[in-house]
């Protein structure tokens, strides 16, 4: 019988997974280090950013005899002192997760990684409440491979982080995960909530903008096409009009506005760009920026459409609008959408004009009202407190 060309790849990668994986087992001859602890962000394709970011910031804070790592692959990257950087190559990562006590990663870990007996791997994923499918959820786009690699980092996991009881109910169809959890809130959210001014201030001063400058930020999701298609990670959306946009933005809320672009880390790591072909209006670009947080931070709205920063942005409040020009085709590749758009408090369009149509229409009493049936329908936990939680966590297992 003929392998289909899907079932020709799958025999590669586990051919591969399997042999990169006696690394692995080669490097448990050497003991496990109490006190170390490995840091990895999205396969190690970027820096210093997300939940792990701000993990190891606390413990950082609290302690200086810990071996902090971080596995990355761009060594030009910055991090503060205390972490300990190494190149994300197969020979490093086997030797450094092999002798960790602990793993905090916010993505999958790769087919040929294997967890010894006593080490402790913390998930805290990189988004959170979504709309998009992930997992099973995506139906017949998700990949027999996906799933492979979904099932195999899911069976390594110790603890899952939460910051809702949604996501507890959606781990088992879209994180193929059924172990424990538990709800502290979301690490990278603690400084939305607590240094926003601060993190403000720094962006304004970084890119040379007016202290009462008004910024838009723009942030669509990842695209590649259906899993089960050539996966194209260039085919992403076209940009909105930003003149448009502007206008619309000083009509309804005034001031003085400058658009950010945030691309999606999966295309900045493969230097994807898509080009910003407004040619009448300055948009910064800040999708290089390490941690979007520090970009999010200083936003007053975001547009995006099918991300799950929408409900980072929301949890400060900020007026979040979907800009869903391809909804249907999206709909139709991906998966259905976790939430019917029109349950959600955050007003979409398809088109410019109905997008502009509805931010002046746009009441921000009504919203945040919105958005706290919303919290509470969801049973979010989002208090500012999840990295001193988080870490709690971790020290009390150093402790074992």
């Amino acid at each position: 019988m003929k392998l289909s060309k899907e079932d020709r790849y799958i025999r590669r990668r586990l051919r591969q997974g399997r042999k990169q994986a006696r690394e692995f087992y080669y490097c448990r001859k050497y003991p496990i280090n109490p006190k170390k602890i490995v840091f990895t962000t999205i396969e190690g394709t970027t820096g210093f950013s997300c939940n792990p970011k701000y993990i190891a910031l606390e413990l950082l804070r609290r302690r200086q005899d810990l071996d902090l790592v971080w596995l990355v692959d761009d060594m030009s990257k910055e991090f503060p002192a205390g972490i300990r950087k190494v190149k994300n190559t197969l020979k490093n990562r086997a030797y450094e997760l092999s002798t960790a006590a602990v793993w905090v990663d916010n993505s999958r870990k790769q087919l040929e990684c294997r967890k010894r007996t006593g080490q402790f791997y913390l998930q805290t994923w990189h988004a959170s409440i979504a709309t998009k499918p992930i997992g099973l959820q995506r139906g017949a786009s998700f990949s027999k491979i996906a799933r492979m690699v979904t099932e195999h980092d899911s069976r390594m996991i110790d603890l899952f982080v939460t910051n809702s009881a949604w996501v507890e109910e959606h781990a088992a169809l879209g994180m193929l995960y059924h172990g424990k959890m538990i709800r502290t809130g979301s690490a990278r959210v603690d400084a939305l909530i607590n240094d926003r001014d601060n993190i403000r201030r720094k962006f304004r001063k970084k890119y040379g903008l007016a202290k009462d400058t008004k910024i838009a930020m723009y942030a669509p999701t990842f695209r590649s096409g259906s899993q089960g298609t050539e996966r194209d990670p260039a085919v992403q959306n076209k940009m909105p009009d930003f003149g448009m946009l502007k206008k619309a933005l000083k009509k309804r809320f005034g001031g003085n506005w400058v658009i950010v672009l945030r691309l999606h880390p999966q295309l900045t790591a493969r230097h994807i760009s898509l080009g910003l072909t407004d040619e009448t209006e300055t948009v910064i670009d800040a999708s290089r920026e390490e941690d979007m947080c520090e970009t999010l931070g200083a936003a007053d709205f975001l547009l995006t459409d099918y991300s799950a920063v929408a409900f980072d942005a929301a949890f400060m409040d900020l007026p979040v609008f979907f800009y869903v020009y391809d909804l249907k085709n999206y709909i139709g590749e991906r998966g259905h959408l976790l939430f019917d758009l029109d349950d959600l408090p955050f007003p979409y369009a398809e088109t410019m004009e109905d997008l502009c149509g509805k931010i002046n229409d746009f009441a921000q009493d009504d919203y945040a009202k919105a958005l706290q049936g919303v919290w509470k329908t969801l049973g979010l936990k989002e208090d500012g407190q999840a990295s001193g939680r988080i870490a709690d966590i971790i020290e009390a297992r150093l402790e074992k």
